[in-house]
């Protein structure tokens, strides 16, 4: 049995070449070997197995940061199996570790970074499509002159298949929105005008497409798909545009009152190859945009991440000095089920309120920045009102903190909206039906929060009679605990407290007379009796 000769190794594709294609500015070069630049052969991720060679990789590194010297042992060991260059994450407003560069340096390996608002998926999604479409211009004419000088955008690109197929032509992501057409002629159809106009694939049409089995067929088909030309409309020509196994979206060509070329199908391949990057741009720029604005609103609500206030409002478009208020927004469950779409649809209320609104979706609470106008500070309590869907059983709670001056005051405004929301939660596990509110619509409870946030930590670090009774109590099921807590709750009532508890008025009579002869603690004593109250709200 004779052996298959190994396949040849793929062409390397210089790393300026690659980093052409990343007009987003996802990466940036720190270090390339002196005197040559660096040829690249493929891509690969750092956790994919030890085994895997990595002659000629760029690798990317998704474990420790740039800016950590523990980065250095892996660059080390991916130049050992003959890696031509790594990408490690950057830290926003963080240089790359001295012993990392060191490293990289004494390998002999190119050192790249991926901005810190841009993810691995995207960034390895980018460089294939860019290596494939450098190899594609390499080998094939027609590819080559579509994309040269490097294809500058997806309106060029459009053009250009138009020339080569004879058709006219649209590209579209995979939610069938237009993001390029050629010229449309005189003699286009209705369908194409509408789709161009629309900016996207009517919805009649999308559903047509999806009975017919044709969006199935197009995501699943790795070749030029044919319709003949019909009543409906005439011969086209569609294929997906991939990037490995994932599709990025597909480009359709259309007779435009004239047949199509021979050749068209070839052409249409060799576009697919081209449109992989430039699609791959597209979705990066969106992605990040969102990445980047996410990371602002972080900033400006956590003071996460590097950069002012005002460094991050300016991020978001917004002034640094106008004035705005927090509305924090949670489920009324306090662990929603799998699935549940509660906060997606206050999340789509909140961004019709106005057209201003940032809105940040972390875990299970939303967070909605409100730009206010003078006279309308109103506005963030009417935003929670809609958002708890007053009378329309939501299941959401929403609080709405006070309107600051500008972009310094907005964490104050989103801590005072997050403890409101922790009112209504604690109002709501007691039987209460309010579902929003600012600072004044939950009263002296606001300031209680805050003094049972400030005396925690106290609380904690204590020690004596009452904590002794209630870590002892709570270990044993809190009886007494409650017991204490509706005794005071009902100011010293016993009968009151009694039939709040479902007990006889002696048993809670007893258990109080328990507390001071096993414990010491009694409640006649005012201070001890303050003391009893904030351990049993501190406790919960």
């Amino acid at each position: 049995m004779t052996s298959r000769a190994p396949l040849p190794p793929e062409p390397s594709v210089a790393l300026r070449e690659l980093l052409a294609f990343d007009d987003c500015g996802s990466l940036r070069l720190l270090l390339a070997p002196a005197g040559h630049d660096v040829g690249v052969r493929g891509v690969a991720m750092g956790d994919e197995g030890p085994a895997r060679p990595l002659d000629g990789c760029l690798v990317l590194l998704t474990g420790s940061p740039a800016s950590s010297p523990d980065a250095a042992a892996p660059v080390r060991e991916a130049a050992r199996r003959g890696a031509s260059g790594v990408v490690l994450r950057a830290v926003e407003g963080v240089t790359a570790a001295p012993q990392v560069l060191a490293a990289a340096e004494e390998a002999g390996v190119a050192l790249l970074t991926r901005a810190e608002w841009a993810d691995w998926t995207d960034t390895a999604a980018l460089l294939r499509s860019a290596l494939a479409c450098a190899r594609a211009g390499a080998d094939d004419g027609t590819a080559g002159r579509m994309a040269a000088g490097g294809p500058e955008s997806l309106s060029a690109l459009a053009a250009a298949v138009a020339e080569y197929t004879g058709g006219s032509i649209t590209i579209e992501d995979t939610r069938l929105r237009v993001l390029a057409h050629s010229a449309t002629g005189p003699d286009a159809d209705v369908l194409r005008r509408s789709t161009i106009l629309g900016g996207r694939v009517p919805e009649w049409r999308v559903a047509e497409l999806r009975r017919s089995g044709m969006l199935r067929t197009l995501w699943t088909s790795r070749d030029v798909i044919h319709r003949a030309a019909d009543a409906e409309g005439p011969e086209r020509l569609i294929i997906a545009v991939r990037s490995g196994p994932e599709v990025l979206g597909s480009i359709w060509v259309a007779g435009d009152g004239r047949p199509l070329r021979p050749d068209a199908p070839d052409a249409l391949r060799r576009a697919a190859e081209v449109a992989a990057p430039l699609l791959v741009r597209h979705r990066l720029r969106e992605s990040g945009a969102a990445r980047r604005s996410e990371l602002a609103l972080r900033g400006l609500l956590y003071g996460d991440g590097d950069g002012d206030a005002r460094t991050h409002a300016w991020s978001l478009g917004l002034s640094p000095d106008a004035a705005c208020a927090v509305v924090v927004a949670e489920t009324l469950t306090a662990a929603p089920a799998p699935g549940d779409r509660t906060l997606d649809v206050a999340a789509l209320q909140a961004a019709t309120y106005r057209p201003s609104v940032r809105i940040l979706r972390d875990g299970d609470r939303l967070l909605v920045l409100l730009p206010v106008d003078a006279g309308a500070e109103r506005g963030a309590a009417a935003l929670a009102r809609e958002l708890a869907g007053q009378g329309g059983g939501a299941g959401v709670l929403a609080g709405a903190g006070p309107v600051v001056a500008g972009a310094q005051g907005v964490r104050g405004s989103y801590d005072e909206a997050l403890l409101i929301v922790r009112v209504l939660r604690e109002r709501a596990e007691a039987g209460g039906a309010q579902r929003s509110a600012d600072a004044a619509g939950v009263g002296p409870s606001l300031d209680v929060a805050r003094v049972l946030d400030a005396a925690r930590p106290v609380w904690e670090a204590g020690n004596g009679p009452v904590h002794e009774l209630v870590r002892t109590d709570l270990a044993a099921g809190g009886e007494l605990v409650r017991s204490l807590a509706a005794y005071l709750e009902a100011s010293g009532d016993v009968a009151r407290a009694a039939a709040r508890l479902v007990v006889h008025p002696n048993t809670l009579r007893y258990r109080v007379r328990r507390a001071r002869e096993r414990f010491g603690v009694d409640l006649e004593d005012p201070d001890t009796r303050l003391l009893v109250t904030l351990a049993v709200r501190l406790s919960g």
